[in-house]
């Protein structure tokens, strides 16, 4: 225990912000940019994903059902190599391993949140999209004004879900010399070179606070939407339940 204090004393403000203000930010604040970014900017694209793969046109599902397939097939690491040499030839510049890991992300989370979006909008009633058709809305306007926004309302729990993941897949930028939590944790291990353990086992309690917090977090969204679903209780229901008897 002294040890695990000894170093948040001396290197807690390194896992924290890196560097930051004499050099670059780092630690755990650009863990949270990577993946709070990753899942901002994975979004709008898992939810075009998402229509695409349930799009009755083929010319949009199959190429779309193609991409998330490809991308959940390949592992995140060996996806991070390829945006590593890809990205620099795609612009025609060198880019920061910043850049490189939240591209990575952004694509590697789409393909993910688009099987969540899928899921969603396929786990909705058929009639609420047959009802918006027969108010005379368009296809686009009863996915857009009627579906959609219930779909999205219930996957809020396993998207927060994915935030978690995402989270922990932003260790894998330590292969690139991201600056985040986990190169932070090996700068703190090759200061004191005598305390591996500890500086590791340190990481992971991290890692493991701030995951567990945001599960539990993701559970108490999931029970308030399934209290908001199932409604208030029925007056007759309710006084057909059988009352208890008191002594």
């Amino acid at each position: 225990m002294d040890s695990f204090t000894a170093i948040l004393r001396d290197h807690g403000l390194l896992l924290l912000v890196g560097q930051y203000p004499n050099g670059p930010l780092g630690g755990l604040a650009i863990t949270f940019a990577l993946a709070a970014f990753g899942i901002a900017l994975a979004f709008p694209l898992s939810v075009l994903l998402a229509l695409a793969r349930i799009s009755p046109y083929a010319v949009l599902r199959w190429p779309a059902t193609a991409l998330v397939y490809l991308v959940r097939g390949v592992p995140l690491l060996m996806f991070i190599f390829w945006m590593y040499f890809f990205v620099p030839v795609l612009i025609g510049r060198p880019v920061g391993g910043f850049t490189t890991m939240l591209v990575t992300l952004v694509v590697y989370e789409a393909a993910y949140l688009a099987e969540v979006v899928r899921a969603g909008i396929q786990g909705l009633p058929k009639g609420q999209m047959e009802a918006a058709r027969a108010s005379g809305l368009s296809y686009l306007q009863a996915m857009r004004l009627v579906v959609l926004p219930q779909a999205l309302y219930n996957m809020v729990p396993a998207m927060l879900g994915q935030f978690v993941s995402t989270i922990k897949e932003t260790s894998l930028g330590y292969v690139i010399t991201v600056n985040e939590l986990t190169f932070a944790a090996s700068q703190v291990n090759s200061a004191l070179m005598t305390k591996p353990f500890e500086v590791f086992l340190l990481l992971a309690l991290i890692y493991f606070v701030l995951c567990f917090s945001l599960t539990q977090l993701a559970r108490q969204l999931e029970r308030r939407i399934a209290r908001r679903r199932s409604g208030p209780v029925p007056a007759a229901q309710a006084a057909a339940r059988p009352v208890p008897l008191t002594p």
